[in-house]
C-alpha cells in the first residue's frame, strides 16, 4: 500500500458569519460539536453513498476526517484524536496525520485555549477556575492551560465579577437579604470565582446601592 508522503496545502473555506446572541458575536469555535451534520434533503440513498464514501488508505481516511472536522471549526489534539478513535482509524495513521497537523499549524492548542479564555471570558464572564476546568475537558495541557490563564490577571477578573453582580443587582431587589446575597453569590461560584472575591465584590455592591454596612457585618464577617 502507498501512502503519499506531500500532501497539498490545504486552505479551510471562510467560516460562516457567527450568530449575534443577547447583542453578543459566539465565535464558530465555541460549538462543542462536531459541525453540522450534511443536509439530506433531496438525496436519494445513491447519492450519499457514492457522495460520502471515505478513503480506504487509513491516513488518507484520518487526514479527510480531521479535515472536515477543523472546517470552520478549530479542535485540540485531543478532540480530534478521539474523532478518530471513535471511527476506529488505526493509532499509528491517526498519529501520523495529527503530528503533520501541528507541523503545518492546522492543531494548536496554545492558540485554541487562549482564544478560548478571552471568548468565554468576556462573553460569559467565567473567571479562571472554570475556564481551566472547560479546557481540561477538552484535553488541554495543563503548561498550556497555565499560559492561556496568564492572560486574565486578577484585577481583569475582579472588574468583571463587578460587572456580573452590577447587571444581577436590579433583578434581586424586593427579596429577603438572605435569599438575595445567596442568589448573588452563587451566580459568581457557578461561574468559577473563589468564594472570598464573591463576598466581598457582593458585599461592596450591596454597601452602594445602600444596605446598611452593619447589617451585612453578620452575613459577611470579616470580608
Amino acid at each position: 500500500m502507498t501512502r503519499r508522503s506531500d500532501w497539498p496545502e490545504y486552505t479551510p473555506p471562510a467560516p460562516s458569519p457567527p450568530a449575534a446572541r443577547d447583542g453578543e458575536v459566539r465565535p464558530d469555535f465555541l460549538q462543542d460539536s462536531d459541525g453540522p451534520a450534511p443536509s439530506r434533503a433531496g438525496a436519494g440513498p445513491s447519492r450519499a453513498r457514492s457522495g460520502s464514501q471515505e478513503p480506504q488508505d487509513p491516513v488518507e481516511r484520518a487526514r479527510a476526517i480531521c479535515l472536515r472536522l477543523l472546517t470552520g471549526t478549530p479542535r485540540t489534539r485531543r478532540q480530534l484524536a478521539d474523532a478518530l478513535r471513535k471511527r476506529e482509524v488505526p493509532e499509528e495513521a491517526a498519529e501520523e496525520v495529527l503530528a503533520r497537523f501541528e507541523d503545518v499549524g492546522l492543531i494548536d492548542d496554545s492558540a485554541f485555549a487562549a482564544a478560548w479564555v478571552e471568548s468565554r471570558h468576556h462573553s460569559r464572564g467565567l473567571a479562571r477556575r472554570a475556564l481551566a476546568r472547560e479546557l481540561r475537558t477538552k484535553g488541554v495541557d495543563s503548561t498550556v492551560i497555565d499560559q492561556a490563564m496568564d492572560q486574565l490577571d486578577a484585577d481583569q477578573e475582579e472588574e468583571t465579577a463587578r460587572a456580573l453582580v452590577a447587571r444581577k443587582l436590579r433583578a434581586t431587589r424586593g427579596l429577603e437579604r438572605d435569599k438575595r446575597l445567596r442568589r448573588l453569590a452563587g451566580m459568581l461560584a457557578r461561574k468559577g470565582y473563589p468564594e472570598g472575591l464573591a463576598l466581598r465584590v457582593v458585599r461592596q455592591a450591596l454597601e452602594e446601592e445602600g444596605e446598611d454596612p452593619g447589617a451585612l457585618e453578620e452575613h459577611f464577617p470579616g470580608i
